[in-house]
């Protein structure tokens, strides 16, 4: 097999702000992985949050390729397991080619991924639309602008998230609503929100605190309405145990196990100990969007919209209907074709 990675800039409709940082234009890395005349894609979007870097991205994925030459995609798993252990910094690199390498396999095989795994895909939930901080009024412009998302997550952490929450539940009166804080919050912070957030009909909230604080989750929960939610703190099948009667639910990014196959542990692992199961994106293309769509019908809910917030996606692949459910390929591997 012959591993390429070249930068994949992807600009953003609008700048994109989180508790932690903004960005107008996010800069990720596409893999091709060639075999036999077929080509597998696979997408990396590197977090600095984590002391990741695309220029550190490119050159891990050049010494993965090394190790790739004279191997099979069937390798799966002896392949991904030397990956993460030579490259345990690197979780999105190695998933950009665990996904390249589902490709292949699908390619090969003449079957979509969700068909490989026996998936049934009508089974596949709505996405959510994501709402980045922002002013009370630019917010409300994002609200108006998604008006055809039943669901709409709303990023806080900022100290008027309450203005915002009251702001986008006049605008959108019957619209499911999620919250995440990306751990901006204390534990006081978390509960006193929390309280009026479930007067506003909030569906749950997502990583209030940093990770490495399960026994304050706990806490929260106990104290709270509304369910929550880990991200952060959910980054491996095996941070899941210790979060049990910490949280209610998990979201799964593949950035952030690995890859496909480490995700599906997860999912495993995550029904083992009783929580429900989100897959999450970053800003990415609809290569690692629809890598992670062929998880959907194994999941409660998805937060899959990074594609529909850049302003030109290079590729085409899943794809939604009127109320956004999750419309998955049905060409062989991922089913992602570039426009």
């Amino acid at each position: 097999m012959r591993l390429t990675a070249t930068p994949l800039d992807l600009p953003l409709r609008h700048r994109f702000t989180i508790a932690r940082h903004s960005v107008a234009t996010q800069e990720n890395v596409l893999v091709r992985v060639r075999w036999r005349g077929l080509e597998g894609l696979g997408e990396a979007a590197p977090m600095s949050f984590y002391g990741q870097t695309r220029r550190g991205c490119q050159r891990a994925l050049e010494r993965m390729g090394r190790r790739l030459q004279g191997r099979d995609p069937f390798e799966l798993e002896d392949i991904l397991a030397d990956l993460r252990r030579r490259f345990p910094r690197e979780p999105s690199a190695v998933a950009a080619v665990d996904m390249a390498l589902h490709d292949l396999i699908g390619k090969k095989l003449r079957m979509p991924l969700w068909r490989y795994w026996g998936l049934d895909p009508e089974r596949a939930p709505q996405t959510s639309f994501t709402i980045g901080i922002d002013t009370i009024e630019k917010v409300a412009d994002k609200v108006r602008e998604a008006e055809r998302y039943p669901v709409l997550k709303i990023k806080l952490g900022v100290a008027h998230d309450l203005e915002i929450m009251r702001e986008v539940r006049r605008l959108a009166p019957k619209k499911r609503l999620r919250v995440d804080a990306n751990c901006g919050w204390s534990v006081k912070d978390a509960i006193a929100k929390a309280k009026v957030l479930e007067k506003l009909g909030v569906e749950f909230i997502e990583q209030p605190l940093p990770a490495g604080h399960n026994a304050d989750l706990k806490r929260i929960s106990q104290a709270i309405g509304i369910p929550l939610m880990a991200d952060e703190s959910s980054l491996t099948p095996e941070d899941l145990p210790g979060l049990v009667g910490c949280v209610a639910a998990i979201n799964i990014k593949l950035v952030k196990c690995g890859g496909l196959r480490e995700a599906m542990k997860m999912v495993q692992v995550a029904r083992a100990c009783g929580f429900k199961i989100m897959v999450g994106c970053m800003i990415e293309s609809s290569v690692l969007i629809t890598a992670a769509a062929h998880l959907a019908p194994l999941i409660d809910y998805a937060d899959l919209d990074g594609n529909l917030l850049i302003s030109k996606d290079p590729f085409r692949g899943v794809r939604i209907d009127r109320q956004a459910r999750l419309l998955l390929p049905r060409d062989p591997g991922l089913g992602v074709v570039e426009r």
